[in-house]
């Protein structure tokens, strides 16, 4: 009978230690690198791009928080790390490309700060109008790229046959990101819901200097896709 009991103490007690072991633990993740994209004005949903990596398999969705203070953007990165819960966890290490919404802001310079550390900066730009945005940008949802190719392929479903690609403007914020606008023209005031597939050839610019570059592209209802492109 006692060691019945021993035995049934030891299961809740295995237990407790697995619930208790189970809950992640909330930790700053290792950040690489901060794009801040140009082409912001008082009337856009403004988003900062982080580059960063989780040091194992043990660290899953990082997430970030933002506060605005005056002329500083604050960011915290964190993510779930779940060692406390594993007893072996792979030493491979994942790379993440984070979009961090920041919201509306008014016109101004801006600082950014990223887990406490100061690594960016951008430029708010004043709104020529009260709309959300001037134009209709395509709907794309992601970006393909060719090895060894400077084309990439913009692709996506557009919501109706009404709106065709008109053209594509670029603009750069003399660093390390390439802000790119599919601007999209609509033919016809009859727009009936349809997904049109489409692809979009864009060659990427050779004005800026640095090995890796962002590729910011504006999308339909104030969203963006994202993509790193070897800079060669």
């Amino acid at each position: 009978m006692k060691a019945l009991k021993m035995i049934s103490l030891l299961v809740v007690m295995f237990i407790a230690a697995a619930s208790i072991a189970a809950e992640p633990i909330s930790q700053l993740a290792p950040i690489d690198h901060v794009y801040s994209p140009k082409g912001f004005d008082s009337n856009d949903n403004v988003e900062v791009i982080i580059e960063g990596h989780l040091p194992n398999l043990c660290w899953k969705s990082p997430k970030a928080e933002v506060m605005i203070s005056g002329k500083n953007i604050n960011i915290n990165v964190k993510a779930l790390n779940y060692e406390n819960d594993n007893v072996f966890c792979a030493e491979a290490i994942v790379p993440y490309l984070l979009p961090v919404e920041v919201g509306l802001l008014d016109k101004g310079n801006y600082r950014v700060f990223v887990n406490g550390v100061e690594d960016s900066a951008m430029f708010i730009d004043e709104s020529s109008s009260d709309a959300v945005d001037d134009h209709v940008y395509a709907n794309v949802e992601y970006i393909e790229r060719d090895l060894g190719s400077r084309i990439v392929q913009l692709k996506g479903y557009n919501p109706s046959e009404c709106f065709v690609y008109d053209r594509m403007e670029i603009s750069n914020n003399g660093q390390d990101v390439y802000s790119v606008l599919p601007v999209m023209e609509q033919v016809s005031d009859f727009c009936p819901m349809k997904m049109v597939p489409f692809s979009i050839d864009m060659e990427v610019p050779k004005d800026l200097q640095a090995e890796k570059v962002l590729l910011h592209v504006r999308a339909m209802d104030g969203k963006s896709v994202n993509a790193l492109f070897i800079n060669k």
